[in-house]
């Protein structure tokens, strides 16, 4: 493994949370080939908040239940793809956890939220099914509805997964908007671009601990959406009290590193970037 992966670059992590004198971190790490990678340990991690090494004094490893608003492209651009990206999502729930739930967000020329967070991936499905391709492509407020939704989310790790063939042509609104909005919510954002590479959704991705796919050949989105599913159900977590204080309501930037020996093979590391700490 990489001693310093650049682990800013393509992450993929469920959000941090803080607590009165713990902040605690989801870090999710894979190889080159997307594959988690298990068996680290405490020691072979480093956490910096604002540039100051923080003493690690919780940590685990698990897989558990995950809470997931799947949005997905309905616009005009996407008729001749939608049937493989309904495809890849059917793929995605099919890998779906004991206790994962789900809501299905549409969007076109605005968001059209399909229903409540279920369980039960027959009805999303069905959902899926009746889904049209027309109109133009909000996808600034389809994300920002999506991650309004997610507040109603029954578990911890809450994703939101955008399928999309590029940008936006018809939000309300802006990117940095968005961006602003994800620094203090508690949802990573995955998504996948058809085709065309989406800087958007790549900034956006990254900034909230989560990875952005892009897919060159449609025959390559069922694979994508199996490896997305193994990605955000394995992760550590760090947890750490802050050594300079946290309840202060201003942005601390996080950042995580590997510790492995020289010659280890090359992996990613992803966690969100940073929290808002809490008024006293």
């Amino acid at each position: 493994m990489d001693p310093n992966p650049d682990a800013s670059s393509r992450s993929r992590l469920p959000s941090i949370r803080t607590h009165v004198k713990l902040v605690v971190i989801p870090v999710t790490v894979t190889d080159l080939l997307e594959r988690p990678v298990s068996g680290l340990h405490k020691q072979d991690f480093q956490v910096f908040e604002d540039g100051v090494e923080q003493k690690i004094s919780a940590f685990s490893s698990e897989e558990s239940p995950v809470s997931v608003g799947l949005v997905f492209d309905a616009s005009n651009s996407m008729r001749k793809k939608i049937d493989q990206s309904r495809a890849a999502m059917l793929e995605f729930l099919r890998m779906s956890f004991p206790g994962d739930e789900f809501f299905l967000l549409t969007f076109n020329t605005r968001p059209a939220p399909v229903g409540r967070f279920t369980t039960d991936i027959e009805e999303i499905q069905n959902a899926l099914a009746l889904t049209q391709s027309r109109g133009w492509t909000a996808l600034f407020d389809a994300i920002y509805i999506g991650m309004a939704q997610m507040k109603q989310a029954t578990h911890d790790r809450k994703v939101l997964l955008v399928v999309s063939d590029g940008g936006d042509n018809n939000s309300r609104y802006s990117e940095s908007e968005i961006k602003n909005a994800i620094r203090e919510a508690d949802v990573r954002v995955f998504s996948i671009s058809i085709l065309d590479r989406s800087p958007c959704l790549e900034r956006i991705s990254e900034e909230s601990g989560g990875r952005a796919y892009r897919v060159r050949k449609l025959d390559e989105l069922p694979y994508i959406a199996q490896t997305l599913s193994e990605e955000i159900h394995s992760h550590y977590v760090l947890g750490y009290s802050p050594s300079q204080g946290q309840n202060d309501g201003k942005y601390h930037r996080v950042t995580v590193k590997l510790v492995l020996p020289p010659g280890s093979p090359r992996v990613r590391v992803a966690w969100r970037h940073g929290y808002y700490g809490l008024l006293r």
